[in-house]
């Protein structure tokens, strides 16, 4: 597994190609943040990543706080796309479960800067998110949490509540990615077996057969 933190400077972009896909610049702002930090950021750090003037990012963001905030509600609206998918299936509650949890820890390892940023960073970044980046995020949780509640109705929990076992889960799995992550250089076992082994342990461990 690479390392989440590199950044790399690209080589200045010629007048042509001024106008960048803004998923670019998202990117390397991924990248900047996520190794300096927030405070450490700067729109001119950015723009070097990059390969463009400073001038010609202020053409797609006013500042860095949009920047961030523009990550934040990429990812919240992902992962939303990802659970309502899940959520529509004809499925039992234990799958629908599984497999959402299975998609979220993937979703980590495939966007590792955007995940750190989002969900492991020692500010939290949802101080700074608009009430629809809120209510999106509670919307997120409250579908995975539901499905854990219908098995908690069902009696099938083999300790805690509904709640506590979501949340249990999340912490669970979020672990899990966030240190494989932060830690690219142990030795970890190949990634999907790592997330089978986690989400099978978690679910033989709750859910009453």
């Amino acid at each position: 597994m690479t390392t989440a933190v590199t950044t790399r400077r690209s080589a200045r972009k010629p007048k042509g190609d001024g106008h960048l896909r803004r998923a670019e610049i998202l990117e390397a702002a991924e990248r900047i943040f996520v190794a300096q930090g927030y405070e450490g950021a700067t729109i001119r750090k950015i723009a070097d990543e990059v390969g463009v003037s400073s001038t010609a990012l202020y053409m797609h963001f006013p500042d860095k706080g949009a920047i961030l905030l523009e990550i934040c509600e990429r990812t919240i609206i992902q992962l939303l796309e990802r659970n309502a998918a899940i959520a529509a299936k004809p499925l039992d509650a234990v799958t629908r479960v599984k497999q959402m949890l299975d998609s979220y820890m993937r979703w980590g390892f495939e966007h590792p800067n955007a995940y750190l940023l989002v969900f492991a960073g020692v500010h939290p970044v949802s101080t700074i998110w608009h009430e629809g980046t809120a209510d999106m995020s509670a919307r997120c949780y409250e579908i995975f949490s539901g499905a854990v509640r219908e098995i908690a109705a069902e009696g099938r929990l083999r300790t805690g509540t509904g709640d506590s076992a979501a949340q249990a889960l999340w912490a669970a799995c979020h672990g899990v990615v966030a240190l494989m992550i932060g830690r690219p250089n142990f030795d970890w076992a190949p990634v999907d077996e790592v997330i089978q082994v986690t989400l099978d342990g978690l679910m033989h461990g709750l859910v009453i057969d």
